[in-house]
């Protein structure tokens, strides 16, 4: 009996085991189930992996083999063909054998002739039979050939950089040099180019467009044709080419146009120089003193200026020049020489002048003067002067045109070293009393040395007016007999009233 219950709960407890293997988990639970693989699966994986491993090796193997053979056979195509982008004195060679491209050099040669376009588009036919043009031996093209590096074939494939191979054909120089100098291009008159250039054109400086004319480089041809033979091109334009001189400025080249403005600016300045007569210096007369150079460089003609003004002090300086008049007494008298009258200061005014015409400087003036005058005309002294007559020995003070005083005097004696100097002079000196001192002698002791009164100079050399009451009279011909050194003897009343009448500066006229 007990074994049988012992063997019962061995069962039970066995199913029990069983059912909890296959029992499924609960919620929470995680149930993991392994497998071991059986040796011979593992054994079938590792086989798959290195067959695989094997295939992949042959097929790189294969395609590289394949990349090599299509690398070889192309290098051995460019053994005897030329790389891409290939040409031979301007003509495409690419792909081509070096028979292919003597062919195609022969025929070129054969047929070959060269347009030249002209002035006008006139036109003209350079054949290569003229020149004796052949094409270049097939030895130097398979050089070529051989030059090429036929294995790096790759790198020009995808270069877009063209290589030139330049080579010399086999042409009469002589020939084609002689037909350059035939051309109607070269034969033609030969115009130059002239550049645009400011002109006046009576108001204004405009530019004057520039013009080609018909003058040719001769170099540049003979460059230009010779090129063109050489690389087969069909046809030449000279003017293209810049085979025609051409003008170094344009209209719209800022040289120019600067230059016109800096002449404008001149030709802007007007001056007006307040004369008897205005004098005017305006664009009419400054454009003539205006130039501009083949480098567009302005130039004011300064000597033409300087011309000019001493035309104008011609015209206006009265300093020692003749003066007809009338004198006081009513007489009709002429005077020169002295040392009173306009006299313009040229040097001084001639810079002014152009310092004006250069900053376009628009105003009225006078001129530098390096000696003034009463008023411009004739009797430059005005209305207030004094008159001394030698021949009538008598003397006049005008003031504003009426007679303040007059009397007789004496003058210098009839002597080449005592005559008073005729001329128009002006006081310059007023003394009271004074003395007169002559020359020094060869003694060393002065001709004279006399005391007087009233003094008044009216030369630099020492001739005045002053009382003398050594005279016995004054008038007449007394200067012939009792002539003074060269002053003007006046009796003392006389000398003292005009002393007191007069000022500086106070115009002299002494005539006969």
């Amino acid at each position: 009996m007990s074994t049988k219950k012992d063997n019962r709960k061995t069962g039970e407890a066995s199913r029990k085991k069983k059912s909890a293997l296959t029992r499924k988990p609960s919620a929470g639970r995680k149930s993991i189930s392994r497998k071991k693989p059986a040796a011979g699966q593992k054994q079938s994986l590792k086989q798959k992996q290195t067959s695989g491993q094997k295939v992949f090796l042959i097929v790189s193997a294969a395609a590289a083999g394949c990349l090599c053979i299509v690398y070889l056979c192309v290098s051995f195509y460019f053994m005897k063909h030329f790389f891409p982008h290939t040409t031979i004195n301007g003509q495409d060679i690419s792909g081509q054998t070096a028979e292919a491209a003597e062919t195609f050099f022969k025929e070129q040669t054969e047929s070959y002739s060269l347009t030249v376009i002209e002035n006008e588009n006139r036109t003209e036919t350079i054949r290569g039979s003229e020149i004796s043009l052949t094409c270049m031996e097939m030895d130097e093209i398979r050089a070529m050939l051989k030059k090429q590096n036929a294995f790096g074939w790759l790198l020009k494939l995808w270069s877009k950089k063209s290589s030139e191979v330049q080579v010399e054909l086999s042409y009469d120089r002589a020939a084609l040099e002689k037909r350059i100098q035939s051309l109607g291009a070269v034969t033609a008159e030969q115009i130059p180019a002239s550049s645009a250039c400011p002109k006046y054109d009576g108001n204004t400086y405009v530019i004057e467009p520039e013009s080609y004319g018909t003058a040719v480089n001769i170099n540049a041809v003979k460059e230009c044709i010779t090129n063109s033979v050489q690389t087969f091109a069909p046809e030449v334009d000279l003017k293209q080419a810049d085979c025609y001189e051409t003008p170094k400025y344009t209209s719209q080249s800022e040289k120019v146009t600067s230059a016109c403005e800096t002449l404008n600016t001149c030709c802007r300045a007007s001056i007006t120089y307040n004369m008897d007569v205005p004098v005017v210096v305006d664009k009419a007369l400054i454009s003539t003193w205006l130039s501009v150079d083949g480098d567009m460089n302005v130039t004011l003609n300064e000597a033409a200026v300087r011309e000019w003004m001493r035309e104008f002090g011609k015209r206006y300086d009265t300093l020692g020049s003749s003066r007809t008049f009338t004198t006081p007494s009513g007489k009709s008298a002429e005077v020169s020489g002295g040392t009173y009258g306009w006299s313009v200061d040229e040097d001084r005014e001639t810079a002014l002048l152009i310092e004006h015409i250069k900053k376009g400087e628009v105003l009225a003036k006078e001129p530098a003067w390096c000696q003034r005058a009463a008023v411009h005309g004739a009797q430059d002294w005005g209305s207030t002067y004094i008159d001394v007559d030698l021949s009538a020995q008598h003397m006049w003070y005008v003031v504003n045109g009426g007679i303040g005083m007059q009397c007789d005097v004496v003058t210098g004696a009839p002597e080449e070293s005592k005559t008073t100097p005729a001329g128009v002079y002006y006081i310059s000196e007023k003394q009271s009393p004074s003395v007169l001192i002559g020359e020094i002698q060869a003694d060393g002791n002065p001709e004279y040395e006399q005391e007087v009164d009233y003094w008044m100079r009216v030369t630099q050399s020492g001739i005045g007016f002053h009382d003398a009451d050594w005279q016995p009279a004054f008038g007449g011909d007394l200067y012939l007999s009792r002539g003074s050194h060269g002053c003007i003897n006046m009796s003392k009343y006389d000398a003292q009233t005009l002393y007191s009448m007069i000022d500086m500066g106070v115009p002299v006229v002494i005539h006969y």
